[in-house]
């Protein structure tokens, strides 16, 4: 923690002393959660979890013509795991962003370091805002940029550590080797992304190390966006091949589609579809494996925001089909409500039932923005069970399955100058 604190200083002291453009600004966000359900069926003879867990964040931003730096740091905790009298804390500071831009041209730039990676509406890469620790990725990533076209091509490889010797990742939930080509082009009124993804992931063969090896899938599709006057489109079309890490094929895909129309100034309908393809009896079978997996997106946005799907779970299972509807309200100059209700049902057959149909998920958001630098939102989300859920969670106890939070976001701008 030390080391960090001193990075930290000498960015700062770096970004303050520099003729050109400095921005230092920091984020405080508490969160309180009341857990009755979430994530999974609850289970009988349990209490209910309360916490408030924690986000601080201190950023520091440089540029000029030629470099464009950022530093991030960060201090996750939930409160009281920590005790009042204490000489260190736990484990929760780290860097969540450092890296540098060279730029060669106001066209063109290399990206280097560990960044965070929002594609589209972030459906394959997200930085999941939602979580407190968030998702960033230690890559490079080449950028174009002129006019309405946007062309990246990223590429990452994960090692344990310095070594003269072997190449194989250890490290849990992180691929190996991982590239992606992701092309944008917009109009006047629509937009296309097209991206390309070569996953690698690590397969540690216990009987024999010398048969490791990376395994590749590919996935490759589009996200496709229409906005015109009160009528918004989007689509995701996504495929993907090659081999998962037990070297089934992968043969997969998803689909969605959502319309908004807005109704009133403050007011707009939503209703939307999306399928990613499953296995039957959820598993792998005869060497195919048919379950989509959306791999580094901002999962907790899509599916319901009880994270019963895809959130750390769901992976190579029945897939899902999930059907909504939804509102955004706005309750004045501040504040809005936004409520969604999902219907789930499996993509591919359930084991051990003859239903198809997982449950229906309520969720309402009111956000309150109570300055330009602090944000209120408060939830509440309550998900009934269908008896496919029982079977997919493998839960039969007969109980109300809900979530409650509220957190403060507060961001304020701490420097800023601009070059001279």
């Amino acid at each position: 923690m030390k080391h960090y604190l001193a990075l930290l200083v000498f960015s700062l002291s770096f970004c303050t002393s520099a003729l050109a453009q400095v921005k230092i600004d920091a984020e405080l966000r508490p969160r309180f959660e009341y857990r009755h359900g979430f994530g999974s069926l609850f289970p009988n003879n349990t209490d209910a979890s309360a916490f408030v867990s924690q986000r601080t964040r201190l950023n520091a931003g440089y540029k000029n013509d030629y470099l464009n730096f950022y530093l991030s740091v960060q201090d996750i905790r939930v409160w009281g795991d920590v005790p009042q009298l204490n000489r260190a804390d736990r484990n929760g500071f780290g860097i969540f962003q450092a890296w540098g831009e060279l730029l060669f041209s106001p066209e063109t730039s290399l990206k280097l370091g560990r960044q965070a990676l929002d594609l589209d509406d972030q459906r394959i890469f997200g930085s999941v805002a939602w979580a407190q620790q968030a998702r960033s990725h230690d890559m490079a990533v080449f950028k174009y940029h002129k006019n309405n076209s946007v062309l990246q091509i990223g590429a990452a490889f994960n090692q344990d550590g310095e070594s003269n010797t072997g190449n194989i990742l250890t490290t849990a939930n992180t691929y190996k080797s991982l590239q992606y080509g992701w092309f944008h082009q917009g109009w006047e009124s629509f937009s296309a992304s097209f991206l390309f993804l070569n996953n690698g992931l690590q397969f540690i063969d216990v009987v024999d190390v010398d048969n490791s090896e990376t395994r590749y899938s590919q996935t490759i599709g589009s996200h496709l966006k229409y906005n015109k006057q009160k009528l918004g489109l989007t689509s995701n079309l996504y495929y993907q091949f090659g081999n998962d890490v037990n070297n089934n094929d992968v043969s997969a895909y998803l689909l969605s589609l959502e319309a908004s129309y807005k109704l009133k100034p403050k007011f707009s309908l939503i209703v939307g579809g999306e399928v990613l393809s499953g296995n039957d009896n959820g598993a792998p079978s005869n060497g195919e494996n048919k379950a989509f997996t959306p791999f580094y997106g901002t999962n907790h946005k899509f599916n319901g925001l009880m994270d019963y799907f895809f959130v750390g779970n769901h992976g190579n299972n029945v897939g899902l089909t999930d059907l909504y509807v939804g509102a955004i309200l706005g309750l004045g100059e501040k504040t809005s409500l936004n409520a969604r209700i999902h219907n789930f049902s499996t993509a591919a057959d359930l084991q051990g039932t003859d239903t198809n149909q997982l449950g229906v998920e309520a969720d309402f958001v009111l956000n309150y923005n109570f300055k330009k630098d602090i944000n209120i939102k408060a939830g509440y989300s309550h998900l009934f069970a269908s008896e496919g859920m029982e079977f997919l969670k493998n839960n039969f106890d007969d109980n109300s399955n809900y979530w409650a939070w509220a957190m403060v976001t507060i961001k304020p701008t701490l420097f800023q100058t601009k070059k001279e």
